[in-house]
């Protein structure tokens, strides 16, 4: 049962998470624990400020880091408090190392972490060289702070604990689940405007349906994602059936740019589901 201690100067971001969806059913079923800690109770002044100029001048404010330290040892010892070891802490930062799947399910496999949600310009960088033990992004843009990638965390990590999900299979079958892109899905009515669903999933060949699924994951992390692919071809983990379908599409791309060149990739045979 993971614990996330979340460093913040703006908790109400997380209420939702608390009252929502799937995240309320890991709350409410224990599965998931989450505490948030204010730097601002751990500022000293008067005006108990967080934040202040930075040196060298230049636009915005900095984040203190002597209460984000408090808020630290704060959290580490409620923890400690409720039998549980140092966690390790993370901050969300452009800085940082883009968060995959095999991340999330490395957290939602531990005790959990703090997540430090930094704001303004950034955080001291003394107080993320000496208590920081990871940087997180979750991509090449800027919010304004670090809760809606923190709550993004939360979300990822509570659909993978048991129980949570109505059916298990849901998050194995999801995307990035096992390295690649996850298949179109597709519901009633079997005709929709000019589209059909594709008879192979109406027959009710488990095997072949299978089968279409992972060429389709294939096809379509190939197309858009073809790094996935391939670190899973250096790796070993594509079978035999895999390596014929991937053959089957670089030879189609050979073939597509001997007749056209076009800088633009071929248009995957079913159309992903806009849920990925």
């Amino acid at each position: 049962m993971p614990r996330f201690d979340v460093l913040t100067l703006f908790a109400g971001y997380f209420e939702p998470l608390r009252s929502q969806g799937i995240c309320r059913r890991a709350f409410d079923s224990g599965a998931l624990q989450l505490h948030t800690w204010n730097p601002r109770d751990h500022a000293s002044g008067a005006h108990r400020s967080v934040d202040d100029r930075p040196y060298g001048g230049g636009p915005g404010m900095v984040m203190l880091a002597e209460p984000l330290l408090g808020a630290l040892r704060a959290a580490q010892s409620a923890r400690a408090g409720a039998g549980l070891g140092a966690a390790p802490v993370l901050l969300f930062s452009p800085a940082g190392r883009v968060l995959r799947q095999p991340e999330v399910q490395r957290l939602a496999a531990s005790e959990g972490a703090v997540l430090v949600c930094g704001r303004y310009e950034g955080v001291d960088q003394r107080f993320i060289d000496l208590h920081v033990d990871e940087e997180i992004s979750l991509g090449d843009f800027v919010l304004s702070g670090g809760e809606i990638p923190a709550m993004a965390l939360l979300d990822a990590v509570a659909r993978l604990l048991p129980g949570v999900l109505g059916d298990e299979l849901s998050a194995q079958q999801d995307s990035f689940s096992d390295g690649l892109l996850d298949c179109p899905h597709y519901t009633r009515p079997p005709l929709f405007e000019t589209r059909e669903v594709p008879q192979v999933l109406m027959g009710g060949d488990h095997a072949r349906i299978a089968r279409w699924r992972r060429d389709r994951m294939l096809e379509l992390s190939w197309r858009r994602r073809p790094e996935l692919v391939l670190e899973l071809e250096r790796a070993g983990r594509l079978d035999r059936q895999d390596l014929r379908m991937l053959a089957e599409l670089r030879a189609r791309d050979a073939g597509q740019a001997g007749a056209a060149p076009s800088a633009t990739p071929a248009t995957p045979s079913a159309a992903p589901s806009a849920a990925d």
